[in-house]
């Protein structure tokens, strides 16, 4: 496994309340969402003790609970790995998502406020350039991370922490292939920036919260379809 280096002094900056199995947590979390793990980068438990300066114990503890979350897989003969999401894989997440996240908006719908509305709106204004430069300024990866930061503003307010763990369980699953999705299906991008403001419409306006989460369902679903619309062009991706 190769990862950046970490020092001592990097690792003391992280706050003394995190157990040795947390600080293993976050650190491997971060990385593989972030990328800099990349699927099939195998995890060496040994070596990630050493950078942490841990025992391997809590390093195996953390690798288990990524593992329950989706991030890791085991393989016989090989250990751990970061876990690929396969074609199926980002159907079902997207299907499971269109559900929870929509879920998650329409009941966050009502503490979301003006400042709120405001860091959306801003985003998308980013995002909105991005769109209007493309191709020579479209960026599928930051596109991805800035479609991230809007719809974080919106459901993040849910009061109910099942379904918001769900949801940011669907993220970190699709963050391996979504910076791809916008690259294979581009046109979805000015799309979606349409229908972010229709969101925020909806949620200035105070509508009710099942029209909220028919449209957020319909934003999600609107993604999937227009990937899957390509997939008889798309060697690796079969038939569903």
């Amino acid at each position: 496994m190769s990862a950046p280096a970490r020092s001592a002094a990097d690792t003391s900056a992280v706050s003394p309340a995190l157990s040795k199995s947390q600080l293993a947590y976050e650190w491997l979390h971060e990385r593989i969402v972030s990328g800099t793990l990349a699927p099939g980068a195998r995890l060496v438990l040994a070596q990630v003790a050493t950078e942490l300066e841990v025992s391997v114990v809590p390093v195996r503890e953390a690798v288990r609970r990524l593992e329950a979350e989706g991030l890791v897989t085991f393989e016989k003969n090989v250990g751990a790995t970061v876990a690929g999401i396969d074609p199926v894989e980002y159907l079902y997440t997207m299907q499971t998502l269109s559900l929870v996240e929509g879920a998650a908006t329409a009941l966050s719908a009502p503490a979301v406020g003006h400042q709120d509305l405001a860091a959306a709106r801003e985003v998308n204004t980013r995002m909105r350039a991005m769109v209007a430069d493309f191709p020579d300024s479209f960026d599928p990866v930051q596109f991805t991370q800035l479609n991230h930061d809007f719809h974080s503003v919106l459901f993040e307010h849910c009061p109910n922490p099942h379904i918001l763990d769900l949801v940011h369980r669907g993220w970190n699953r699709l963050t391996a292939l979504r910076g791809s999705t916008f690259s294979f299906v581009p046109e979805r991008a000015s799309e979606s920036v349409e229908e972010h403001e229709e969101l925020l419409r909806l949620i200035e306006s105070g509508a009710p919260t099942s029209e909220i989460e028919i449209a957020a369902r319909r934003h999600r679903s609107a993604t999937l379809d227009a990937y899957l619309a390509r997939t008889d062009a798309h060697p690796n991706f079969p038939n569903l």
